[in-house]
Order: C-alpha cells, then sequence, then structure tokens
C-alpha cells in the first residue's frame, strides 16, 4: 500500500524542486570557472534548508524533505526562526528544531531576530525572517531554502495587492523560485499549487506534531481578517473556487509583468541622453506600463526603499512627464527627490 495521497502529494511536489534545484547545481559545476578550461572535481552534494515555523504547512514540507532528499542524493536541513513576539517564543523554536532533528534533517538551527516596526507588524516580521534565512543560507553554504506557502497563502497575496491598488507585479503574488541577496534562485515554493488543508491532512496521517499560530487568528493583523473574514465571504458571494481562481490570476499576471519588466529593461537605454539622464520626451512616447517601470527602477538605484516604493509614488512622478505644469519636486522614500529640468528627469538623493 502506497502513502496517503496528501503524503504523496506533498512529496511529489517537493521531489519535482529538488530534481530542479539538483540540475542547476550540476550545470553550475559543470561551468569552468574564469580562466579554466574545465572544473577540476564536481562539488560535495548540494544542501537544501527547510524554513519551519513548527506550523502544518512547514512541518509538512520539512518530512516531505527529509523524505525525498537522501533519495537523490542531496543533503537537507533545517532553519527555524524565533521572532520574538510571544512569550515562551524561543523554547517552542528549539521544540521545532528537535523534531526537525528527529525527522533526520542536518545541519538544524534556531535563529532569533529582532523584529522592527518599519512598515508594519506584518512587513517588519517578514524582513526580518528573510534577512535571518539570508544569513543561514550564506552560512551552511546551501542551495536553496524551501517555503512552505501554499495556494491560499497565494490567493491571499493577490488580494493584499488588489485592496493597495498594485500593479501587475504585485497581483502576480508570490513567484515559486525568487532570489535572496547574490542567489537568484535561493527560495523555492513547492506547495504553490497544493491547498493548505492537503499538508494539514499530511501531518495528521504521519502523526507530525503541528503548532498553531495565534497570531494566525488574530484580528488584529491583516492578513489573518482576509484568511477568516474575507476569503470566507468571497467564498459564500461567489461560489467555492475563489482560492484556485485567484492562484492562476497570479500566474498570468506573473508572465505579463515578466513581458514588460523584459521590454522595460530593453526601452531604458534608449530613453537616456549621453549623460545617462532620462529625456521626458522620450519616456512620454513610451507606453505608461513601461514607462513607470523604468521610472520606478530609477528611483530604486537612486535609493528609494523598494519595498516603500508604492504606486502612487510611481504616479507622481509619472505626471512630472505626462501632466508638466511646472511644478516642483517631488519626495520619495529614502530621501530621494525627483524634478523636472530642462526636459530631463532627475531623480536622486535630495
Amino acid at each position: 500500500m502506497g502513502p496517503h495521497p496528501a503524503v504523496a502529494a506533498i512529496r511529489l511536489a517537493v521531489r519535482r524542486v529538488l530534481h530542479d534545484i539538483l540540475n542547476d547545481h550540476h550545470a553550475s559545476a559543470d561551468r569552468p570557472a574564469p580562466g579554466e578550461q574545465s572544473p577540476h572535481e564536481r562539488p560535495p552534494s548540494p544542501l537544501v534548508l527547510v524554513a519551519c515555523s513548527g506550523g502544518a504547512d512547514s512541518m509538512a514540507l520539512a518530512s516531505a524533505l527529509a523524505f525525498e532528499a537522501p533519495k537523490i542524493g542531496i543533503r537537507a536541513g533545517g532553519v527555524t526562526v524565533d521572532h520574538g513576539l510571544q512569550p515562551g517564543s524561543d523554547l517552542r523554536a528549539e521544540e521545532v528544531a528537535l523534531r526537525l532533528r528527529e525527522l533526520g534533517l542536518d545541519p538544524v538551527e534556531s535563529t532569533a531576530v529582532t523584529v522592527g516596526r518599519e512598515g508594519g507588524p506584518e512587513a517588519a516580521a517578514r524582513d526580518a525572517r528573510y534577512a535571518a534565512l539570508d544569513a543561514a543560507a550564506e552560512r551552511h553554504g546551501a542551495a536553496a531554502v524551501l517555503l512552505g506557502h501554499t495556494r491560499d497563502d497565494q490567493a491571499e497575496t493577490v488580494l493584499l495587492g488588489l485592496a493597495r491598488g498594485s500593479g501587475t507585479r504585485s497581483l502576480s503574488g508570490m513567484a515559486a523560485v525568487s532570489g535572496g541577496p547574490g542567489a537568484a534562485r535561493r527560495y523555492r515554493r513547492p506547495f504553490l499549487e497544493l491547498d493548505r488543508q492537503i499538508a494539514r491532512k499530511a501531518c495528521m496521517v504521519q502523526s507530525l506534531p503541528v503548532w498553531d499560530d495565534p497570531h494566525n487568528a488574530d484580528p488584529a493583523y491583516t492578513r489573518s481578517r482576509l484568511r477568516h473574514e474575507g476569503l470566507p465571504a468571497l467564498e459564500k458571494a461567489l461560489g467555492k473556487g475563489v482560492v484556485e481562481a485567484l492562484a492562476r490570476t497570479a500566474q498570468l499576471s506573473r508572465d505579463d509583468a515578466d513581458a514588460l519588466d523584459a521590454w522595460a529593461r530593453q526601452a531604458q537605454a534608449s530613453v537616456r541622453d549621453a549623460a545617462g539622464l532620462l529625456e521626458c520626451a522620450k519616456l512620454y512616447a513610451l507606453p505608461p506600463a513601461v514607462r513607470r517601470r523604468i521610472l520606478r527602477q530609477a528611483a530604486i538605484e537612486a535609493g528609494a526603499p523598494a519595498g516603500s516604493l508604492f504606486a502612487r509614488h510611481i504616479e507622481e512622478v509619472d505626471r512630472l512627464i505626462t501632466g508638466w505644469r511646472g511644478q516642483g519636486a517631488i519626495n520619495l522614500p529614502g530621501k530621494v527627490v525627483a524634478q523636472r529640468q530642462g526636459g530631463r528627469l532627475v531623480i536622486r538623493q535630495g
């Protein structure tokens, strides 16, 4: 008798991602270093870490990684992050680390972070968590870090972007593969096509202990309200299938955003003068979606934090091109200033 269908589904999803990681690893190993005709020897098998909070999604992911990785010659480890936001969180993190070791993962570590306040509590916790995961990946030389985001998480992310009035890139949700500092393909999300209930069922049939974070049910958090009130209300009004439709929207939006980003990269050089300044007339001739991507990238290069740069900021800068009436400089996050000077758009630190 084979494994329970839920267990089989999560193992298959993880197996596919591990094969992708292994292919990336072999391609990198076969690429000669600068000045070499061919690599001297193949490096050791890659290490893959799982980010585990102790919740059902990440415990199911950790279990599947521990089962699948040895079968194809991948080393498997785990990281749990203590955000320090609840009493006893340090003890809970150690318990999660112990469970990961019991699954056979090695290395395993529990790392504590200090959560700031910039961008609100949810964004600050996310920033601190990813910084800790990036540091752990660098410390252990990991080829990739697996994250347990499910199709339900993807649907929530799309709705949050929609509510903020964000653009196509925000509506594209989370990528199956995304990068960290110096690692373009560090983060992998095997469960983006699986429902949250499949992960919970897999934990139950394997008798895996699961910790339910009380913050996930706390109405003080936007995502929690969306999860427990917003999405159920949408499904009641529109019928079942809302989550699947939103996840499909994310993929379609991602395809569109990727194409527009590529167009903007190609057009960027053609709208600058010999000194590298943006020419307003040439920017005006571009489609708005392409022009705004160029403006956003220019603001980021000038020092505006990407996470604090919203659509409304770019719209104000865009009006310096499309609705020029002699208006003054536009202040952007990161003390960046955008102003029009003699037919040129100057974006720099103020």
